[in-house]
Formats: structure tokens, C-alpha cells, sequence
């Protein structure tokens, strides 16, 4: 059976013509579910009795509830989605529960006094196997509907309301999977939270992020959301050794692009830079440090005139214990205070606009990096 979420205005007056309801019925049923956001058909209470039988025997709208929730002791909640298959073709999930073969995802909603943002996720699990990345380590198993994106959403805020904690004041899609590898239904779901019939959010309110692969200029074209880059090591064949996708797209490529587009005015793009300490060879698998004098220096290098900003990202030890016992034991020591502190000040001095994000949800694995559907199931 169809979903109406994820439809356009367009798609949602064909599905009306579709039962035999008029075309303007398309408009009420965006109303319906995107504006007062109802989960059920029969809530549609301007749309005849028929009407709605009709409906509802070709569609549903597509809303399902998270079925685990974990708190920190911060404040960031994270939450499992079951990915119905009707929904997202779902093969061979390592993820799944044992013998029940569910696909499953993680969205990490982040309060911060009276705002609140939301992770959220793109695919279950991912194909860009950066080698410090717990998703990475699950393996890529499918992608997400834009009726599964916008769900997070929905059912998220729907669940902050009726704590009456903090709406969502902002998304982000930093959760499970790279987004610009299911950019069509990313798109798709970024067009239905800012269409004026839909949900009617301001693009400076979203930020996609991308380790940088080509379908990115089209991200670039079609839409007006800010962008986050995963850079981690501004040397080409270093970064190569921690994220394949450097081979796809060089960082070097992934910038010379981005100067392209003008983020001097509201868009905005930043860079994300998790730190690793240690010396200055690689041994025993352990990544090269990229905080070093010489990152430094060719950070100003590659990134000098680009308006941008650099968000330093202290590295966790969930993930270290995940990724050495998944990955052969290699290890990422993270970077100390001090030295982040350093490569901040540097940056900043050098023009370069440098803060350094802090830890949230960490007690969960729910930080950066660590999503990897560790909640229980049962």
C-alpha cells in the first residue's frame, strides 16, 4: 500500500483524482498531513466518509512511531526507527534482529536551552566506510524513503510536544548514511519541509552533510540548505587511508567546487574536523595525527578566501572500542583539550572561523559518529 507522506502537492492531487475525490482534496490532504501532521486517514475530517474509504484502500499515510528511546544524561535523546519493508527494500541487514530480519535506524534529537535539533538519518547503515565511523562499519543495507526522513522528523517533534520539551528549531542530516548518495529522496524530503504548502521551514534551517562525493553539485543546484563537509585530514592521501571516498572525490576537487557558489551572504557551508593525536607516522594501523602543525598549516592553505567554518570534533572513546574491535584493531587516539585549543586558536588567527563542537550523548552513542542501532529491540 502507497504512502501519501513524502508526496508532493503535485503527487497528493493525483492521488485525490486517483480515488475519485476532486483536486482539491490533493491541497486538504497536505493540510492534513503536513501542516496539522495527523497519522491516520480517518482524522481527515474534511474529506467525506467515501471519500476517505477510498483512500484508504490504496493509501496510508506513513507514520510510525519510534519503537526505543535512550537518554543521556545531558539531555540528548536518541531514538530507534523500525524501517518497515514495504517502505525501504531492506536486504542482507546485519542490523536486523536476529531471525526477525527488521531494518532499524537512529535519530539523536539534541536540546539546547529553548531550541532543539534533530539528527537524522538517510540510509541504513552506509556505503562510504570511513574507517573511524561506527554506521561505516555496519555496511550499506538500503536507503531511506522520504517518507522514512520525514518521519523522524514528524514523530520526533510530535514526542518533544507532548513532553512539552523543545520543539525541533533545526535538522540536521548527519545521522546514518550519506545523504548525497539517496540525494533523490533527500531532495525530495528537503522540498516537502519548505514548501510553503507543506511544512514551510526556512532552508537556513537544514544542513545536509556530505563527505563529498559528485552528486553533491546537484545538492548544490537544487537546493538552498546549508552544507557540511566531512574533510577530518586535509591531505589528500592521508584522508584517502581514513575515508575511501577521497578516491571518489579528492577534498582538493570537493573545495575547488565550492568555490564556486557564493556562501558569503545566508548559506552557509562548514567543515567538520574530528582530531586525532599521537605521532607523526602511521603504526600498528593507527590513522597519521591530523593535528598537527602541518595540518594547520595546509588547512589555511586549502581553505584560504572560502568562506566557511571549521567545527573541531573531539573523538570518542565508544567509537574507538567499536572500530578497533570491528576494524583490526586500529585505533584513532583522540586529541587532547589543549591541543584543540591550539589548532583552534591557529586557525582562527589565520582568518579561518574555528569552534569546537561539544560532546553531546556521548554515554548513549550518540555522539558523532557513533550511530550504530545499539539500542535494544526487545
Amino acid at each position: 500500500m502507497d504512502t501519501l507522506l513524502g508526496k508532493t502537492l503535485a503527487e497528493l492531487q493525483e492521488a485525490a483524482l486517483s480515488v475519485g475525490l476532486q483536486k482539491f482534496a490533493g491541497k486538504q490532504l497536505a493540510e492534513w498531513i503536513y501542516v496539522r501532521r495527523v497519522a491516520d486517514i480517518d482524522e481527515m475530517t474534511n474529506i467525506s466518509l467515501k471519500g476517505r474509504e477510498a483512500l484508504k484502500a490504496h493509501y496510508t499515510v506513513g507514520r510510525h512511531a519510534p519503537v526505543r528511546e535512550a537518554v543521556s544524561a545531558d539531555g540528548t535523546r536518541k531514538y530507534l526507527f523500525e524501517i518497515p519493508h514495504s517502505l525501504s527494500p531492506i536486504t542482507n541487514n546485519k542490523s536486523a534482529v536476529e531471525g526477525r530480519g527488521e531494518a532499524f535506524v537512529e535519530t539523536v534529537y539534541i536540546p539546547e536551552n529553548e531550541r532543539a535539533t534533530l539528527c537524522v538519518s538517510s540510509q541504513v547503515g552506509c556505503k562510504m566506510g570511513c574507517r573511524f565511523c561506527m554506521t561505516g562499519a555496519l555496511g550499506f543495507h538500503g536507503h531511506l524513503s522520504a517518507a522514512e526522513i520525514l518521519n523522524q522528523i514528524f514523530e520526533i517533534d510530535r514526542l518533544a510536544a507532548a513532553d512539552g520539551r523543545a520543539t525541533l528549531s533545526n535538522i540536521v542530516l548527519m545521522g546514518e548514511g550519506e545523504p548525497m548518495d539517496n540525494l533523490d529522496n533527500v531532495l525530495r524530503a528537503l522540498t516537502i519541509l519548505t514548501a510553503s504548502y507543506a511544512c514551510a521551514w526556512s532552508p537556513k534551517r537544514i544542513t545536509v552533510s556530505t563527505v563529498g562525493i559528485p552528486a553533491m553539485r546537484r545538492f548544490l543546484e537544487e537546493s538552498e540548505c546549508h552544507l557540511a563537509v566531512s574533510l577530518h585530514n586535509p591531505f589528500p592521501s592521508e584522508r584517502a587511508q581514513i575515508m575511501p571516498a577521497e578516491k571518489i572525490m579528492s577534498i582538493t576537487q570537493v573545495v575547488e567546487l565550492l568555490r564556486q557558489y557564493d556562501w558569503s551572504h545566508q548559506r552557509r557551508v562548514s567543515f567538520e574536523y574530528i582530531c586525532w593525536h599521537g605521532t607523526d607516522e602511521s603504526r600498528e594501523g593507527r590513522p597519521v595525527p591530523n593535528d598537527t602543525l602541518r595540518h594547520a598549516k595546509e588547512l589555511v592553505r586549502l581553505l584560504h578566501g572560502l568562506e566557511c567554518r571549521v567545527n573541531l570534533i573531539r573523538f570518542h572513546a565508544g567509537v574507538e572500542q567499536v572500530t578497533a574491535n570491528s576494524l583490526n584493531e586500529r585505533r584513532f587516539p583522540g586529541s587532547d583539550e589543549r591541543q584543540m585549543e591550539w589548532l583552534r586558536d591557529y586557525l582562527t588567527e589565520k582568518g579561518i572561523t574555528t569552534t569546537i563542537r561539544r560532546s553531546r550523548g556521548e554515554d548513549i552513542l550518540a555522539a558523532c559518529g557513533m550511530l550504530v542501532n545499539s539500542l535494544e529491540t526487545h
